[in-house]
């Protein structure tokens, strides 16, 4: 039987890199007495597998993982059980089945959202009203979106606006945030940073990594008619 797991990280949490965060949940599924299945083979390792990795720095409500398993108890009953073996700054939120012939979250990922914010202590240059105004101007009242992408051996210039599938400025509890939902997957990335770096080289103003905080929402794949859903809706809960 195929499962998909989704937990959320913050606080200290979002400085722990992938390979320790998979370490982490091997032993937490060992020690939650989850029915794992394990690989066939001299070396045998748990049937695990997880959907875009974060980048260290980030937290997030919508991160994904895979495995497979011999038995399990209901969706509850396996979320207490992991969630008893966390941390803080780590929690458990969904636990479904997949069909059998469910593909992995790993190959399938199309998109995620984010809310970025100003850290304390940092000026935020425009309110939320003027960052709308860029956005349109500038983004979606524009056919394209050209901007230049560097990488380790060179740079081109790349039109990313089909690779942004929402973007605006909102304000939540008296805080602004930038809210995103962008290309994710092995074919089609975008980093949101990177679209709000280029949107500020477009008013002429100086941005600094440093200053923004990244939040993951969720992550989404594709359903048959094209549409994006959340990874956690192809599954449905065990009762």
């Amino acid at each position: 039987m195929k499962i998909r797991i989704k937990f959320k990280k913050w606080g200290c949490m979002k400085f722990i890199g992938h390979l320790d965060m998979m370490r982490f949940f091997q032993k937490a599924i060992r020690r939650a007495n989850i029915d794992i299945k394990y690989s066939e083979g001299y070396s045998a390792h748990q049937i695990m597998s997880f959907a875009a990795p974060l980048g260290v720095g980030i937290t997030s409500d919508g991160e994904y993982f895979d495995i497979e398993v011999l038995s399990t108890e209901s969706s509850q009953k396996s979320l207490d059980a992991l969630n008893a073996q966390m941390v803080d700054g780590v929690e458990v939120t969904g636990y479904v089945a997949l069909p059998e012939k469910a593909k992995t979250a790993m190959s399938i990922v199309a998109a995620a959202d984010y809310y970025l914010s100003y850290k304390d202590g940092y000026v935020n240059p425009h309110t939320t009203g003027e960052w709308n105004d860029i956005i349109k101007i500038n983004l979606l009242d524009k056919s394209d979106f050209i901007v230049t992408k560097k990488t380790k051996k060179s740079e081109r210039e790349v039109d990313i606006k089909p690779l942004v599938y929402a973007i605006k400025a909102v304000e939540l509890d008296g805080k602004q945030y930038f809210y995103l939902k962008v290309s994710t997957g092995s074919i089609d990335n975008i980093k949101p940073e990177f679209v709000l770096e280029s949107l500020y080289g477009k008013c002429n103003i100086e941005y600094d990594p440093l200053a923004i905080q990244i939040h993951r929402n969720d992550v989404f794949a594709r359903d048959e008619s094209g549409e994006l859903i959340s990874l956690l809706e192809m599954g449905e809960i065990i009762s």
